[in-house]
């Protein structure tokens, strides 16, 4: 008879543990580089070591962002359409006014103190065949939403978009160190803004129209750092998902993009230049996004040809979970 305890069962688990293990370990090696899946190459850490005042200056940012997203072809999807964008200067703001315009819509842009980016901005826009309209102001304040909104109602007739992009970042290492001003400001900034420019939008905005918000992941996994910042993240997300039940019957769809890291200049503004310099290596693919990967995912819940039947969703691009 033979022995139970038969070597060759034993032989064939090893062979296949070895052929694991030098898989793994080829596959580990694959794996270590940056993704690059798009039409175009995008830069990867490590990044210059960089930090610069708030509220941030794209044209300074090394490398410069990404957001014309020469090899997307407009389709008319948002075709005669009037659409307002907050944080329109700079980062996904810009590569959104960008492609809204290269689908057809006229663009109004709000930004805080960014003139340089601004004026970049437009001429982007310019360029795409559209109007722009550039307006300053603060949306943590309701007047100046209510002047932003009827501002751009008087410019083009209508409104049709509400992009709510503006925001206000900072991280804190410690939970003790985080002051009632710097909590305060990230509330006004990003709740308060969203509501205060809905609020004034929502009553000029006819059935088929939309809003798009700009929510982050950090609002669904939350950031040991950025506790005020995640927290308005996540009350973007709830604020989306409700005021979209809210407006169905009025035909005004919400929805919302929940990004991960972007290359713009909320972050080198935020984080200090060593920690710039890895920014986006934590995630599967190894870089953060450029505004214009961003970008698309805000044609796509904007235009009624594409997501007619979506509303009160939240979509994550994270490169990767």
């Amino acid at each position: 008879m033979k022995k139970s305890t038969d070597k060759q069962p034993v032989a064939a688990q090893r062979r296949v543990q070895k052929s694991v293990e030098r898989d793994d370990r080829e596959s580990g090696k694959a794996a270590a580089k940056p993704m690059q899946a798009g039409a175009r190459k995008y830069p990867v850490p490590p990044f210059p070591q960089q930090h610069y005042p708030k509220p941030g200056d794209e044209r300074v940012l090394d490398p410069a962002p990404m957001y014309d997203a020469p090899f997307y072809k407009g389709s008319d999807k948002l075709a005669g359409k009037a659409a307002l964008i907050t944080g329109g200067d700079s980062g996904i703001g810009r590569a959104v006014a960008v492609l809204f315009a290269r689908e057809g819509a006229d663009i109004a842009i709000v930004h805080l103190a960014e003139k340089g980016d601004a004026e970049v901005t437009r001429r982007a826009v310019e360029k795409e065949g559209r109007h722009c309209l550039v307006i300053a102001g603060d949306v943590s304040k309701r007047a100046f939403c209510e002047k932003a909104v009827a501002k751009t109602v008087d410019a083009f007739g209508k409104l049709d978009v509400l992009v709510n992009n503006a925001a206000f970042q900072i991280h804190s290492e410690k939970f003790e160190d985080l002051s009632e001003e710097h909590f305060d400001l990230t509330l006004k900034t990003n709740l308060y803004g969203y509501f205060h420019m809905a609020k004034a939008a929502v009553p000029h905005m006819a059935s088929g129209s939309a809003i798009v918000n700009t929510g982050s992941i950090t609002g669904i996994d939350g950031s040991k750092a950025l506790i005020d910042y995640s927290m308005t993240k996540g009350g973007i997300h709830a604020f989306t998902r409700s005021l979209a039940g809210n407006l169905v019957a009025k035909g005004i769809r919400v929805n919302a993009v929940a990004p991960g890291p972007v290359w713009t200049p909320l972050n080198p503004s935020d984080k200090q230049a060593e920690d710039v310099a890895k920014f986006g290596s934590k995630t599967p693919m190894k870089r953060p996004a450029q505004p214009e990967e961003i970008a698309p995912a805000y044609v796509f819940l904007a235009s009624p040809q594409c997501s007619s039947y979506i509303t009160g969703e939240i979509l994550p691009i994270i490169g990767g979970y």
